[in-house]
């Protein structure tokens, strides 16, 4: 059995398409301005934004796990990893919220 579509072609994904053109500009002004904070986040902070961008931008970890001597790479690892799961346009909207969370503090 066929269903012919009705209306406009595409109606739905201009307006999708546009939504998410805008939500990438959001983005990327984001990851601009929170590098170019004046003050440094701390460790914690710059990992919440670490995971988050890792997850807008590449998706889910299925990276190795680095080994135990390397705390950096695995504080980095684990805060990616935390997000695994989360849509790369929920991880966007998350790492927005984020920055506007500590702008005031470091902008």
């Amino acid at each position: 059995m066929y269903i012919k579509a009705v209306g406009k072609p595409n109606q739905h994904s201009d307006a999708v398409n546009t939504a998410l053109a805008k939500d990438n500009m959001d983005f990327n002004t984001a990851t601009e301005k929170a590098k170019s904070f004046t003050k440094t986040p701390t460790n914690d902070e710059f990992l919440e934004f670490y995971g988050l961008y890792k997850q807008a931008t590449v998706g889910d970890n299925t990276t190795a796990e680095p080994g135990t001597l390397d705390l950096k790479g695995k504080a980095k690892w684990a805060a990616w990893n935390k997000h695994k799961g989360l849509s790369q346009d929920a991880a966007k909207a998350a790492y927005i919220a984020t920055y506007e969370k500590y702008a005031p503090k470091y902008a």
